[in-house]
Parts: structure tokens; sequence; C-alpha cells
């Protein structure tokens, strides 16, 4: 009986349902060769289509711009020729309409009935903001005031944690849970907002990079590639694109 229940609750169609309700949760299957065979209507609808048929046999490179699609198709490779998952990396996702948005990224490969991939499933989950009203919130409110009047800075976890008074482990432990985030990826993610904003101004590359605490060019290329999936000047290029 249980076994039943259980092959019939890992049909594809189900997963499909399920993740159709999840208006925050973009949630994908693909072959081996990184096209779309299964989609929820979240990333149908971000993706601008009127039908998750327009997506299905696609990769990213037909459904998004040249650079992004690029970068997504490379996650996809390594994920199917390692054969493992890709565990909540930290993404800017800049969709089709030009319209960023923050996430955590999951992607699983799948394994046929011998072991070897035949596929991967991966959902992207919107980042929730945080709930001021959760009395943890209060207790590390002045060092996350800080992370964001100060991410030009460095930034140690100790001194994080002793303006909250609680130990680095407990104020982990905390951020994870109003954030959903790691500390580090609190501030990557204060850092990177900082400079996709700036971006949007006349100022050099150069000019932003200083400005958001990056020791060079080159290093913030680097995490701004790592996390968007662009360099800075692609990234501009295709937000001036908008509308």
């Amino acid at each position: 009986m249980l076994s039943t229940l259980l092959q019939a609750a890992a049909a594809p169609a189900v997963t499909e349902a399920l993740f159709d309700r999840l208006a925050d949760v973009v949630f994908f299957i693909k072959d081996t060769e990184g096209r779309y065979q299964v989609v929820n209507t979240t990333l149908m609808r971000r993706c601008g289509c009127a039908s998750k048929q327009e997506l299905i046999g696609r990769d990213p490179l037909a459904l998004f711009p040249a650079e992004l699609g690029a970068s997504y198709a490379a996650q996809d490779r390594e994920v199917l020729a390692s054969g493992r998952p890709l565990a909540d990396r930290l993404e800017l996702h800049l969709y089709p309409s030009r319209s960023p948005g923050w996430c955590l990224t999951y992607k699983l490969p799948l394994l046929g009935p011998g072991g070897a991939v035949v596929g991967l499933a991966g959902i992207s989950r919107d980042l929730r903001g945080p709930d001021r009203s959760d009395p943890v919130y209060a207790r590390i409110a002045a060092a996350v005031a800080h992370i964001q009047q100060h991410y030009a800075e460095p930034l140690r976890l100790p001194a994080l944690a002793a303006m909250s008074q609680l130990s680095p482990a407990q104020f982990e432990r905390q951020i994870e849970r109003i954030f959903g985030l790691s500390p580090k990826q609190l501030i990557i993610k204060t850092r990177v907002d900082a400079a996709a904003q700036l971006l949007a101004s006349p100022r050099s590359i150069a000019e932003v990079a200083q400005t958001c605490g990056y020791a060079d060019h080159s290093s913030f290329t680097r995490q701004f590639r790592a996390v968007v999936g662009l360099a800075p000047s692609e990234y501009r290029a295709l937000r001036m694109q908008r509308g």
C-alpha cells in the first residue's frame, strides 16, 4: 500500500500541480540536454509565456537573454556532469521582462535505474523579507542596520554578533531564521544589491566597485558574476533595455 502511494505521489504531474500553488517558487525538470520538460506556472509567468507548452523542449539559451541563458545552461551542465546537487545558491535573477529578483536556487541531478544521470530538477525560491514583528528581529536589528549602512567596509561575524549580544553561532542561527540566509550571504546580497542599483547610474564600473567595498574591478566582477550570472557591464546593458 505504501509503495503504491509513494509511486503515485512521485508522478511528475503531482509534483507540478503542487508547485503550481507556490507563487514564490520557480520549479522545473530538465532532460540531459538542459531542456525544460516540466515547469510550474510561476516560471511560465516570469518568462512572459501564455502557456507552459511554450517552454517545453526549450533550453535557457532559447528563453533568456544570451548572457543569462549561457550562465544558466553552464550551471545545468555542471550538475549533469558532476552528478552533485547545487544547494542554496544565492542568485539575483533577471527575467526576460528585465525585472530583477533575489532567490535561493537548488538543483538536484535525477538518477535512472542504473545510477546514470538522466536529468535534473530544480527550484528557485524567492527570498522573503524579514519579519520585523518577530521578537528575534529586535535582537539583531542593530547588526542588520550596521550591515546595511556599512556594507562597503570589512564586516566580521564576531563583531556583528557582539552587537546583538549573541555568540557567533547564535547570531548565525537567528539571521538564518529571519532572512533565510547565512550572515555571509546577507552581506553579499546587500553589497550586490547596492551595486545593481548603482549600475543604473552613469558611474563607471570601477567607481561602483569602490563604493560597494570591493578591492578592485576584478574582485567585484567575479562576485557579481557568481551571483547574477553576468558581468556588471552586461547587467547594466540588459537593465537599460528594460521596457
